[in-house]
């Protein structure tokens, strides 16, 4: 469809299909940067139809974290539990993920982390904030699965701490998208990937 075509058809706007196009608003300019107005307009629809499909803005933004998840995330977590070589699987992981945060093809960094960093705003709703956390922890724990699992298989020490280890790198991977917001090029962030698996217990 085209030059909002959309606008005042409610009947014809399909809701799934809209959070395609207000992520990325989303991910650009986070919960309080991005006005309804703007999210309306990259939906092509009327601000009452976008209330009339979700309710209010922050039922919007919850539901493209969960597009988020789907189509920005979900691949590397199969890819980090398909490799059975737990270093290399990680590696792979943490290289996919900046590949993603510098992909030019959507804005920089991590929606997730970018939304986390303003986890302090009064303005942010409650329930925001808890789908943030929320994602956030699910995030760490799969990565602490993984590493679990690799000292299960006798490829890390049963002498280390799996737990912190998961926060480790879920705490690079976390500068590595504000890194990548910031600006940074993909060149001089893969090498901080290699620098942190140096870290990788013998």
């Amino acid at each position: 469809m085209h030059g909002g075509s959309l606008r005042g058809r409610p009947r014809e706007f399909d809701p799934d299909s809209a959070l395609d196009h207000v992520l990325p608003v989303f991910w650009r300019d986070g919960f309080d940067g991005a006005s309804v107005q703007e999210l309306a307009d990259a939906a092509g629809v009327s601000k009452p139809s976008l209330y009339a499909a979700y309710g209010n803005k922050e039922s919007l933004y919850l539901a493209a974290l969960r597009r988020y998840g789907e189509r920005h995330t979900a691949n590397r977590v199969v890819a980090l539990n398909a490799e059975t070589d737990a270093r290399e699987a990680m590696r792979g992981y943490m290289r996919a993920s900046v590949e993603a945060y510098t992909n030019p093809e959507h804005p920089a960094g991590c929606l997730i982390v970018m939304g986390a960093t303003a986890c302090e705003s009064a303005s942010l709703p409650e329930s925001v904030r808890a789908g943030l956390c929320a994602t956030m922890r699910a995030a760490a724990e799969q990565i602490g699965q993984r590493l679990v699992r690799a000292q299960r298989d006798g490829q890390l020490p049963l002498s280390v701490d799996t737990g912190a280890m998961a926060a480790f790198y879920n705490t690079v991977l976390a500068g590595l998208s504000v890194q990548a917001k910031a600006g940074v090029p993909r060149e001089l962030l893969l090498p901080v990937v290699d620098e942190a698996m140096r870290g990788w217990p013998e």
